[in-house]
């Protein structure tokens, strides 16, 4: 790599906001909190959603109802 021209690649721990569930990877992202984590002591960042909360990966995401649009549109628009 070109010296000089990129940021910073370090180990962060990212934190899930509404679990708790904290994991440790690597990120350009800074911050001033720090946590120990697996003996060391790393960066923190607090993040809304992770796999760990996220609706799709929880299996508690919405159906929406396409039958009701498709009926809505035929019924403004009719088939041709």
């Amino acid at each position: 790599m070109k010296p000089g021209i990129h940021p910073d690649y370090h180990q962060v721990v990212f934190q899930d906001a509404n679990t708790g569930k904290q994991f440790l990877t690597r990120s350009t992202v800074t911050s001033d909190r720090t946590v120990e984590f697996d003996g060391g002591t790393y960066p923190l960042v607090v993040v809304d959603v992770t796999a760990d909360s996220h609706p799709f990966w929880t299996g508690t995401n919405r159906h929406l109802d396409t039958a009701g649009q498709v009926e809505k549109f035929r019924r403004r628009y009719g088939t041709r």
